[in-house]
């Protein structure tokens, strides 16, 4: 019985360091795989897309997808512009300076945590939309993450077995279920949305664990605001010339976006 625990321990302390050599074998993480709403929102309204799809819309202006309802465009274009300028003045500042006190690979281990927060949100869309291999992916990867991964600080589902997190959102949901995207819309601080996508924001972000855990609404935005300065830090050299390879940025950002929406949706 003694030799069986002492088996157990020895392999679970191999496949906590084993995530430890993973983690600090990279320089920065893959950010593609973050998705959902996340709380950097400045970030995500004026830099390179994370995602594939997003970025071939913007690389290539022919392949988009014209879905441009966008009856506020004068509020959405200072908007936009507002954020612009939190980021350039504000956000990346500080994450340039979070950066040097933190080091990537500790950046790294806050960003798994926090997604591994989301488990919940994208659990529940993947059943609302009868996925039923993307639900269970979803609980393999939070039970692996959870244990093995100490509490989703590391990623050996991802790492060694290849489950990666699923796409999915309350928005799409709703898209899913056949209600319209509405108009577009920009909103301070926050990643570019439609009426639509708006809702689903909401909708996420009261299934986040720590939405209850820190009920209190500004240590809530405390939270989220680390969140941000985290994953800017993550991305600060991702998006260094992306401004002078666009020439309207509003518009392709607005389009990539709602082209990215659709496909989702489709899927």
């Amino acid at each position: 019985m003694r030799r069986d625990l002492s088996f157990l321990v020895v392999v679970l302390a191999s496949v906590a360091l084993g995530g430890c050599g993973v983690l600090f074998g990279k320089a920065r993480p893959d950010v593609g795989q973050v998705v959902a709403p996340p709380p950097a929102a400045v970030a995500a309204a004026v830099a390179e897309p994370k995602d594939k799809e997003l970025a071939a819309a913007l690389a290539d202006p022919a392949e988009v997808v014209k879905e441009d309802y966008d009856p506020w465009e004068n509020f959405n274009q200072a908007m936009f512009t507002f954020n612009r300028k939190a980021d350039k003045y504000v956000l990346k500042p500080v994450a340039q300076a979070y950066d040097v006190v933190m080091p990537a690979p500790w950046q790294v281990l806050i960003s798994h945590a926090l997604d591994n927060l989301r488990f919940p949100a994208r659990l529940v869309n993947n059943l609302l939309q009868r996925k039923w291999d993307g639900a269970g992916r979803e609980t393999a990867r939070f039970l692996i993450n959870s244990t093995a991964g100490i509490g989703g600080v590391f990623d050996p589902a991802g790492d060694y077995f290849g489950i990666e997190a699923s796409k999915t959102d309350f928005g799409q949901t709703l898209g899913k279920w056949g209600v319209g995207p509405g108009p577009y819309l920009v909103l301070p601080l926050l990643p570019p949305l439609t009426l639509r996508d708006g809702l689903g924001l909401g909708v996420d972000t009261a299934a986040n664990p720590l939405s209850y855990y820190v009920p209190a609404v500004w240590d809530g935005l405390g939270v989220q605001a680390g969140e941000a300065v985290n994953d800017r830090a993550l991305n600060i050299d991702r998006y260094q010339g992306f401004e002078e390879s666009v020439i309207d940025m509003y518009s392709a950002v607005r389009d990539a976006y709602l082209r990215r929406r659709e496909q989702r949706i489709r899927e």
